[in-house]
């Protein structure tokens, strides 16, 4: 451990130091299940792999073997579960996010935890998940694709910019905030080289404001959820404790999960508060290190009233002049392949059609993508996108079914042709024990691939 971080824990700590971060405690892999695609009883029936339960997350469980090499399995290609650090599948689950409400994951990438709260949405309301860094919003991008999501936008914002766009609009946030990484020294030898006193200071400073901006963007009645992966004081309890005493409006609501250890008064600094009812996950506990609070916006929540007039206020004004050709070829497409979604409200940007999240979303912020992308019309020719087939494949009028033992299934990974035993001729999904793994179009017999050569297993 570095010598600035051993000394101010043998400190905090004293003869507890050994035992919470002893060394000879393993070093976990986990997944998380996905809602959108099954059950986490579904999984632990016949999981492709072997598996034990997670202490941190009901939808989580624990890798038996962590030599696997998930990234190559044909349930992960479809989206049936996430790759995550055992105790990372905790914050998201704590918010305890309904179906309809609205959400904001304001550090969102890689897409883990965004993922978790878009499956307990269960498609109905909306998420926003937003990322600062424009590489990492790609890549929250494309999890969020690969796992189905239909309503989010993806946003590559500064926190103050959503937190102006969006006063007290949200009923829940997530703020997994970036941090020192102290929770990390085992898994990413970055994080112990880069580690000092100053690193904590400016990761505590840039996590205070994020919060703040997350209090603003919070209705009346809401839940805001602020999580670290670090177990320095000053980003967590004593975090904590100063916000508290900014914002008079918000109460700490006890964390009722018994995974981890409760927080410690002694980090609080000075705003001491019940720093027991947040939540501490130490190495010898299974995981690798977060920290949580739960913040509740006193006040009774708003009416619906001018939500929904906003709402479609916002579908109308999004419906550009001259797009009628588009939107004629993509609503024929649909008829013929997703009849279920012909009647729905589509936005055209250029050549691109849209099913968007409809939510009311200022120009001026960044956004990466709103919705879910059905495909791009040129010159009256409709090519469907990739993403509308992973959001809607198994409700596909023409699919070919594939099992994870068929060889076409390997075959179609690397992005070979593979023989249509069902697919009629034209555009159609391909399925793996009926989730989606993208599309292809069948032709004399075959079906031609279009799965995104930056998705394809390679060797």
């Amino acid at each position: 451990m570095p010598g600035y971080f051993e000394t101010r824990e043998r400190a905090l700590l004293g003869a507890r130091y050994d035992t919470l971060y002893a060394a000879a405690s393993p070093l976990y892999r986990g997944v998380t299940v996905n809602g959108l695609r099954c059950t986490a009883e579904r999984f632990a029936e016949t999981p492709p792999f072997a598996v034990s339960p997670s202490p941190f997350c009901a939808q989580s469980f624990l890798l038996d073997d962590p030599a696997c090499r998930l990234g190559r399995s044909a349930w992960h290609h479809a989206g049936v579960f996430y790759v995550q650090e055992p105790s990372a599948a905790m914050p998201a689950a704590l918010l305890d996010v309904q179906p309809g409400e609205r959400v904001l994951d304001l550090c969102a990438a890689p897409g883990g935890k965004s993922s978790q709260l878009a499956a307990a949405l269960m498609g109905e309301g909306v998420l926003v998940a937003n990322e600062y860094e424009a590489a990492r919003a790609a890549v929250l991008r494309g999890n969020l694709e690969r796992m189905g999501v239909r309503n989010a936008v993806v946003l590559n914002e500064t926190s103050n910019r959503i937190a102006a766009a969006f006063p007290r609009f949200f009923d829940k946030v997530l703020v997994d905030a970036p941090c020192s990484g102290e929770g990390m020294f085992r898994k990413e030898p970055e994080a112990l080289r880069q580690h000092s006193a100053a690193l904590v200071a400016r990761c505590a400073a840039l996590g205070a404001q994020i919060l703040d901006d997350a209090a603003a963007v919070l209705r009346p009645g809401g839940i805001l959820c602020y999580s670290t992966c670090t177990f320095a004081p000053e980003e967590d309890e004593g975090q904590v404790g100063a916000f508290l005493a900014r914002h008079p409006d918000f109460a700490l609501l006890p964390i009722a999960a018994q995974a981890g250890a409760p927080g410690e008064r002694a980090r609080c600094g000075a705003f001491p508060f019940a720093a027991e009812d947040t939540r501490r996950v130490y190495p010898c506990h299974g995981g690798e290190g977060h920290f949580m609070a739960l913040l509740q916006k006193r006040g009774a929540p708003q009416g619906e009233n001018g939500r929904q007039e906003s709402a479609s206020k916002a579908k109308k004004a999004r419906i550009p002049r001259g797009a009628e050709q588009a939107l004629k070829s993509c609503t024929a497409f649909l008829r013929e392949y997703f009849p279920g979604l012909a009647a729905c409200f589509l936005a055209v940007r250029g050549d691109d059609v849209f099913l968007p999240a409809g939510l009311p979303l200022p120009q001026a912020l960044r956004i990466v993508r709103d919705g879910v992308w059905v495909g791009s019309a040129e010159k009256g020719r409709f090519t469907p996108a990739h993403q509308l087939f992973m959001a809607y494949g198994a409700e596909c009028e023409n699919t070919e079914h594939l099992t994870p033992d068929d060889a076409r299934c390997a075959a179609w990974l690397r992005g070979e042709t593979i023989p249509a035993r069902m697919a009629a001729p034209g555009w159609t999904a391909v399925l793996v024990d009926g989730f989606p793994l993208g599309f292809g179009k069948q032709s004399g017999g075959v079906v031609k691939n279009h799965y995104p050569k930056g998705l394809r297993n390679l060797g």
